[in-house]
């Protein structure tokens, strides 16, 4: 099973974007209201101060009791009830980003004509905050002409349509598309909507990450323990801040980050070709694959049998990709590497950073909370003006963020 998404892992705790920020989740009344408890909580322990509306349907399904008790805070459900006759315009206002999921097909349609007959369709109206709609229902239902223009003129009034998914639907239902996305996709996007204004906004980025694999025969490779955490971090951060992410990955069980352009690849040549045919237009690359660094000269083409076991295996090196795409980058392309040290880290990082033209290495720091295989990291950025600035130890997620913020900071705006 791959694991969660960066930034949804189980043990996530307050950070960017999501600290200090007002969600307002709307639930309406299909039976993928029971995800809304889990992703009402993953908001909170991400920072979120979440504001649950109900409609009356949705009590149907899930309790208001549930909510209260993994955001800490009351619910709403009536627009017409004493003491309560403002809360569509107090929470419309209050709201960072409001987020409607899942929401049906007679959700959607009503709120595609602008009808304010429950406090969640009235908020809708009264917000000026990003709105996202997570459709959830049969599919037969999506598929019919009225919600699919339904759809399209929630689209038109500047809702974003997060989904629906495809997959298993209510029992006896089968499998297509109509499923609400899974919390933690949808949590990367409210993080989306929640982001200031940023200078990735409108770019594109091409992160590599994870290990590449050369093989010695059809069932044997040689590799490292490169988990893919800190590239795929970077890339779901990237694209949070509104880059257009291409993420070039190697091989991994991580799940790919919600929004962004997956490219599955195995071996350095492969990695290599697939950055030379997304980097055209790149304002940022970030390279934070582990690429073997040496393959098998040739390659055994059936597989090696134990009372066979060669003496020795011939190597050579691997394509240097930072090198070897050089002349594809575009003029003023930022470049980020990651150097992974065991003596003279910051010595050879910076002979690094030299010879390959980077604008920024970060040098990690192995160590038993650190380096590959882990949750965490410790890294020292190193910049070409000669400057270095050493983190403590972070969640991989959180130093991804710091080194956007230095990439950040070297970028002009598009319009400057």
């Amino acid at each position: 099973m791959a694991s969660p998404q960066p930034g949804a892992a189980p043990g996530a705790g307050p950070r960017r974007p999501w600290t200090g920020k007002h969600v307002l989740l709307g639930v309406t009344g299909g039976i993928a209201a029971y995800k809304a408890v889990q992703l009402a909580r993953d908001l909170t322990r991400l920072g979120a101060e979440v504001d649950v509306v109900l409609t009356r349907s949705a009590r149907a399904f899930v309790g208001e009791v549930s909510f209260e008790g993994v955001t800490g805070r009351p619910v709403h459900a009536e627009i017409l009830e004493p003491g309560h006759a403002l809360d569509h315009i107090r929470l419309a206002r209050a709201a960072d980003v409001v987020c409607v999921a899942p929401a049906t097909a007679d959700f959607m349609a009503r709120a595609s004509i602008g009808r304010s007959d429950d406090l969640l369709a009235a908020i809708l109206l009264a917000t000026r905050a990003p709105v996202l709609i997570c459709p959830a229902m049969n599919d037969l239902m999506w598929s019919h002409a009225a919600t699919r223009s339904n759809a399209e003129k929630l689209s038109r009034l500047g809702y974003q349509l997060v989904g629906p998914a495809e997959g298993p639907l209510a029992y006896g239902e089968g499998s297509g598309p109509g499923r609400m996305e899974e919390p933690d996709v949808i949590v990367q996007h409210v993080g989306r909507a929640l982001e200031d204004e940023s200078r990735f906004r409108g770019r594109r980025v091409v992160v590599t990450a994870g290990p590449t694999r050369e093989a010695v025969d059809p069932v044997r490779f040689l590799s490292n323990r490169s988990s893919g955490r800190m590239g795929f971090a970077l890339a779901a951060a990237a694209w949070r801040r509104g880059a257009d992410v291409d993420l070039i990955a190697g091989p991994t069980v991580l799940a790919p980050p919600a929004g962004l352009r997956v490219h599955r690849v195995e071996t350095a040549e492969q990695m290599k070709r697939t950055v030379q045919r997304h980097i055209a237009d790149a304002a940022v690359l970030v390279m934070a694959a582990a690429v073997a660094d040496f393959r098998p000269r040739d390659a055994a083409a059936s597989k090696i049998k134990k009372d066979a076991t060669p003496e020795s295996i011939a190597l050579e090196a691997v394509p240097d990709i930072l090198k070897e795409t050089a002349g594809d980058r575009p003029s003023g392309c930022l470049v980020v590497g990651f150097a992974l040290e065991t003596e003279d880290g910051e010595a050879n990082a910076r002979r690094k950073l030299e010879s390959k033209g980077m604008d920024l290495i970060v040098l990690n720091k192995t160590g038993p909370e650190s380096g590959f295989e882990t949750e965490t990291n410790r890294v020292v950025l190193l910049d070409r003006e000669g400057k270095a600035e050493a983190l403590p130890l972070l969640s991989k997620d959180e130093v991804a963020e710091r080194i956007l913020d230095r990439i950040e900071r070297r970028m002009p705006f598009l319009d400057e």
